[in-house]
């Protein structure tokens, strides 16, 4: 079955030739095509061009041809860092944070994440996975294509494989192209508040070793972060795991820096996500590096904390990568659109500097950038459609409005 969409007003992202990621000055640009088209068959993207390119259809027996009617085509999101299976929501702590708590202090009276751990523990895995699911569908609608889910809700074996196992079905279930990331060293659990290395022996003796033995993690992380864990634990999980061949995506720097990035460089990890706060080491340890930088400013924005660096990264040369976050403690939304006009607003980015870091760069940063981030032919029919409007920077202007018409994920319209 072939689909051809035609009368696009710009096929946004377009590739001749596909690159594992936009750095630097090159992200001030993007490609784009007017008056365009785009040809899909067995999910795959087979030509597109201008619409004095297209040649019409030979046989229209096995053909649907979509009219944009002015709309933009853009690739889908690519979210690679959220935190969408959990039990419940914690909108108490964010009344706690009006009234003056901080992040720390919500924490040491139960809240945060081992409030979202005890909930999960009593929650079946039924119930996680018809909860995710909604989500995820609600995502979909808001253009994401393409999800990195993180377990570390669990703090406990038999709870972080359950979340692993909700995330491996929504693999199986969903069109959307799914990365499952392993985060048992996201908080000490409370009967290990005073064993900091008897949870440690915990993650990575038993409880790693399961899960590459059901093949249920694409990834490794752990939150690097005082009060957490430190850089000798980041080490120490990161060679065990890399023992398995399995990479990883750390937290770090987001409110302090203790060296987290350099730990995470020198150990190969795919991509260093907070980086609120950075120093001139951690550009130094990037530079050269094949680790995406990864920015979430939604959670900067409903904490009330700085915003990652993101002009001076790119000034040094860097690639940028802005996820979401989504998590129901520090950032209760998985809109993409939302994050892309937060680049633009409190990031000072360009409409074409969030692009790409929303696209090509997120792609990377969960190890999809051969099949997604872009229009080229060959990858993933992953895209959507807006309403007719002014321009591709109408979509970051107007932060309010959902202009998104019609989502196509692996050639179906969802």
């Amino acid at each position: 079955m072939k689909t051809v969409i035609k009368n696009i007003a710009e096929l946004i992202q377009t590739e001749d030739t596909p690159r594992k990621w936009v750095a630097g000055n090159d992200m001030k640009n993007i490609n784009t095509i007017k008056d365009a088209f785009v040809e899909i068959e067995n999910g795959l993207i087979t030509s597109f061009g201008s619409m004095g390119q297209w040649n019409g259809i030979e046989d229209w027996n096995d053909t649907e041809v979509i009219d944009a009617e002015g709309g933009m085509v853009f690739p889908t999101y690519c979210d690679s860092h959220t935190h969408l299976v959990f039990a419940a929501s914690r909108e108490g702590e964010f009344v706690d944070r009006i009234n003056g708590l901080s992040y720390t202090e919500i924490a040491e009276k139960g809240g945060g994440i081992l409030n979202s751990a005890e909930k999960l523990q009593n929650a079946s895995e039924d119930e996680l996975y018809e909860d995710a699911l909604m989500r995820l569908n609600e995502l979909v609608q808001m253009g994401t294509g393409a999800i990195e889910i993180k377990s570390g809700y669990g703090l406990t074996l038999e709870s972080e494989l359950k979340i692993l196992r909700v995330i491996e079905r929504l693999k199986e279930n969903t069109d959307v192209t799914i990365k499952a990331t392993f985060l048992g060293a996201h908080a000490l659990p409370k009967e290990y508040q005073d064993n900091k290395e008897g949870y440690m022996d915990l993650v990575i003796d038993e409880m790693l070793p399961k899960v590459i033995e059901e093949k249920l993690a694409d990834y490794v992380d752990i939150f690097c972060e005082e009060g957490y864990f430190t850089i000798d634990d980041t080490k120490r999980l990161l060679e065990a795991a890399n023992k398995f061949g399995i990479k990883a995506k750390t937290h770090v720097n987001q409110f302090n820096v203790i060296g987290g990035v350099k730990a995470s460089v020198d150990l190969e990890a795919l991509s260093v996500d907070h980086l609120e706060k950075m120093v001139n080491e951690d550009y130094e340890a990037l530079k050269g590096s094949n680790c995406m930088p990864t920015i979430l400013p939604s959670c900067s924005f409903f904490l009330g904390i700085p915003y990652g660096p993101a002009k001076e990264m790119m000034e040094r040369g860097l690639p940028v990568a802005l996820a979401s976050d989504y998590n129901p403690g520090s950032s209760p939304s998985g809109n993409m659109n939302f994050v892309a006009s937060l680049g633009c607003i409190t990031l000072k980015m360009t409409p074409e500097e969030v692009i790409n870091a929303t696209t090509i760069n997120t792609a990377y940063a969960m190890g999809a950038e051969k099949e997604l981030g872009s229009i080229a032919i060959g990858k993933k029919a992953n895209l959507f459609i807006t309403k007719p409007i002014p321009s591709y920077g109408y979509l970051h202007y107007s932060f309010g409005n959902n202009v998104i018409e019609k989502v196509m994920i692996n050639g179906k319209f969802q």
